[in-house]
């Protein structure tokens, strides 16, 4: 959320820089400076009552013990009316603020200026390539194909026990992806991260203090009698460890990494791309999440691109790393960079990692704070990150490695799965 110093200091700037998410913030910014302008003028009509207040009561006492009972009884009847008064006011500031913030929860974050300008996905920037996209066999097939013929995964057999979306791992399946979480949380641990195992379900103040609430709330699953919510990713609850908290300067940034299934509904999902494991309503992913202060947190940004490209690179992965253009951004986010790895048997570029710097607008919700060097708390900023999502870089380890012996595994893989060929 943007704080109210932000929007209302500058409010063309804000409408500005909102037009590259395209989103036309003129109205909300309007109405959100008038109920501040009620605030403020009711808290300015109720401290100068209150000071009003004061200063009658003690008169009150004077004139009592000066035998001067009538004008104690004006006073004390002036008293009254004042304090009615104040109740009014009270409640219309409390009301501004309540409109106030319904109002702010429904305006983005601003994007960074580096921002590239665009509407869809076509619209992003490459800014890197990297690996070498492989030359299948004359028989090569696409993952859902490979996962039949080598019993990897059952899709038919999730949809008699939970539905489309929920598929069942396997024998070298189930191998391969406990594989993968080791490897990617040992690599984690590796380059500095705290390992975390939060929560599946958090609470409605969770997914508000991250941006999911109420923005997306259609896209994740509820479990209404008790008013939870299963995570659609880790950086719910590991970002909400601190919430409500002030942490010292000295000890950011503060860097986690957890493993977590994963549940989305992705509503209104269908056809060629979201078939076998593209797009899944349960899936496994390692989540990277650091806090920071606000003049470290983009350098922060680019050792957690790096670090995601070197997990790719050892997997020898062919990628792209995309900055996502202003209408393909999240709602919650400032910058982005998109992680996409080639499947070679379907012949197009898949996404895998999303590494984002929210800058102070989770932070804000949150009330993530740091103490500096002079004791004054400001708000942190937040990121995360992907690091990896399981169900594509399977796909494409199975479609790019086929051979007509088997299915090769990379070689940093083999101490993980125990195994360098399935067969």
């Amino acid at each position: 959320m943007l704080t109210l110093k932000v929007i209302t200091e500058n409010p063309d700037e804000v409408i500005r820089r909102l037009a590259k998410k395209h989103f036309d913030a003129k109205e909300l910014i309007t109405q959100i400076i008038e109920l501040d302008k009620i605030r403020r003028n009711s808290q300015s009509e109720l401290d100068a009552n209150l000071a009003e207040v004061n200063q009658l009561s003690k008169t009150i006492g004077m004139l009592m013990k000066g035998g001067k009972k009538q004008e104690a009884e004006a006073a004390r009847a002036r008293v009254s009316e004042m304090k009615e008064g104040n109740k009014k006011l009270e409640e219309a500031k409390t009301t501004a603020e309540a409109s106030m913030h319904d109002l702010l929860v429904q305006i983005p974050n601003l994007p960074h200026d580096s921002v590239p300008e665009g509407k869809v996905a076509e619209d992003n920037v490459c800014e890197k390539e990297g690996g070498r996209i492989p030359e299948l066999y004359a028989d090569a097939v696409p993952h859902w194909d490979l996962c039949k013929k080598y019993d990897l995964i059952d899709f038919e057999l999730g949809v008699k026990i939970a539905g489309a979306g929920f598929p069942v791992y396997k024998g070298y399946g189930s191998r391969l992806q406990r594989a993968l979480i080791n490897f990617f949380l040992d690599n984690a641990r590796e380059a500095g991260y705290l390992e975390v195992q939060p929560p599946y379900l958090v609470n409605a103040d969770s997914g508000y203090g991250t941006g999911q609430l109420p923005d997306k709330e259609g896209m994740m699953y509820h479990a209404t009698a008790d008013d939870l919510y299963l995570i659609p990713t880790a950086e719910v609850p590991v970002t909400n460890i601190y919430r409500d908290v002030i942490v010292n300067e000295v000890d950011l940034p503060i860097c986690n990494t957890a493993y977590s299934a994963c549940f989305r509904r992705e509503a209104g999902s269908y056809g060629k791309d979201v078939r076998g494991l593209n797009r899944l309503h349960q899936f496994d992913k390692v989540e990277i999440v650091r806090i920071d202060k606000p003049e470290h947190s983009y350098e922060s940004l680019k050792e957690m691109v790096a670090y995601v490209e070197s997990l790719v690179e050892k997997l020898e992965l062919p990628y792209r790393i995309l900055r996502l253009c202003g209408g393909d951004m999240s709602f919650t986010s400032a910058l982005t960079f998109d992680f996409e790895i080639y499947s070679a048997a379907q012949q197009r570029w898949l996404e895998v990692s999303s590494v984002s710097n929210f800058e102070s607008y989770q932070a804000n919700r949150l009330k993530c704070r740091y103490r500096d060097e002079n004791k004054k708390t400001q708000l942190c900023h937040t990121l995360n990150g992907s690091a990896l999502a399981l169900p594509r870089i399977v796909a494409a380890l199975l479609e790019n490695n086929q051979t007509p012996e088997g299915i090769r595994i990379p070689k940093a893989l083999v101490p993980y799965t125990e195994f360098d060929m399935i067969k």
